[in-house]
């Protein structure tokens, strides 16, 4: 628990760094078929009220049970880690049509700018979908896996990520979460 925490403490402190550091590179802008085809609109508000909520759910089982909040833990470090990578070797440009994502809470992550080249994979979609694999109880999970289907959702309504982005954040979420189960979870006997 503290080795994680600590660890998830100095990528939270890099983070501004490198967020800055992606906006200032030059990206590819994809023509993306689904976005095209809506009008972008501000959806924040829902997008964070969704993800909020969500959250208090898993801290409040992770309460219960402390060992949600290892395995979320471990498995935030490297979805953070495989994003960063992800990011730097696929150089994005904002999608047409953007409206900024506001969340004063995560701002602070991202060094109090706005962030619009951390496309590929969704960050939002990844963390909702960690909290579906941590969390013990089908209810909260059937409850956190149809937020993150309408958090995807409302980032294609906001032009926040291109499509690709909100569909390969599930499947590097189940490949990674397999592999932290097979190694790190196993070993522990953190399987809930």
């Amino acid at each position: 628990m503290l080795t994680g925490s600590g660890i998830v403490a100095v990528i939270l402190a890099a983070m501004p760094f490198f967020f800055q550091h992606i906006e200032k590179r030059p990206g590819v802008q994809l023509h993306d078929f689904v976005l095209s085809r809506i009008p972008s609109q501000d959806v924040s508000v829902y997008i964070f009220m969704i993800i909020w909520s969500m959250a208090g759910l898993t801290l409040f089982r992770a309460i219960q049970t402390p060992s949600v909040y290892v395995r979320y833990v471990w498995l935030y470090i490297v979805i953070c880690l495989t994003r960063m990578l992800t990011i730097s070797l696929i150089p994005l440009a904002a999608p047409a049509g953007l409206v900024e994502l506001v969340d004063p809470l995560t701002n602070v992550f991202y060094g109090h700018t706005v962030v619009t080249k951390d496309l590929f994979y969704s960050g939002h979609t990844a963390s909702l979908l960690t909290m579906y694999f941590c969390l013990p109880k089908k209810s909260d999970r059937m409850l956190v896996l149809i937020a993150t289907t309408i958090v995807g959702c409302l980032l294609l309504v906001q032009h926040v990520h291109y499509t690709v982005d909100v569909l390969a954040a599930p499947v590097f979420v189940y490949l990674l979460n397999r592999t932290l189960e097979s190694t790190i979870f196993a070993n522990n006997k953190l399987n809930n």
